[in-house]
């Protein structure tokens, strides 16, 4: 079963605290699947999923990541680059430095959204090194670390709603 879209953006929150239990494959592939779904500039989808289990890779990423827990102790993290030679041979170079980000972001997103909607807890990792994670993953070198998320089954109490801000403060309508 899985949620409205709108509940999901509602209740989505990142989860630094993981029970131990493996996301099922099946799930797992329905996540990365969505992520794929992402739109992307002349949709080129500039974007690679590296999948990690292996916990010496995590212990990588996590020291690549300035020692952030929730990376050693999701069951999956996944690597999130772009390719930003992909974007640059239609864009030249705003594909390679915008567009492909961009890109991955939504991708990003898409792969939060569908963890939530189907219960799977997950956290955006955006602060590390970019080519530690990349070392770590062994990236070929044309490729760049965008985002890491990490994912799993909660170990966290429900948390209370987070205040926003208000529409009026970050809209502007042109009519």
């Amino acid at each position: 079963m899985t949620k409205d879209i709108f509940d999901c953006i509602r209740e989505s929150h990142s989860v630094r605290s993981f029970k131990s239990a493996q996301i099922p494959e099946p799930t797992l592939t329905r996540i990365l699947e969505a992520g794929n779904m992402a739109p992307s500039a002349g949709n080129l989808q500039p974007w690679y999923f590296f999948v990690v289990q292996d916990s010496s890779v995590k212990d990588k990423l996590a020291s690549a990541a300035f020692d952030q827990e929730q990376v050693n102790d999701a069951p999956t993290v996944v690597v999130i680059l772009a390719d930003p030679a992909r974007s640059n041979e239609r864009y030249g170079e705003r594909g390679a430095q915008l567009y492909c980000l961009q890109d991955t972001a939504a991708a990003t997103q898409n792969i939060l959204l569908a963890a939530e909607g189907l219960g799977i807890a997950a956290c955006w990792v955006g602060a590390f090194d970019e080519t530690k994670v990349e070392e770590a993953v062994e990236a070929p070198p044309r490729l760049r670390a965008v985002a890491m998320i990490c994912l799993g089954y909660s170990d966290e109490q429900p948390k209370e709603y987070k205040e926003r801000l208000r529409l009026a403060e970050v809209a502007k309508f042109i009519h």
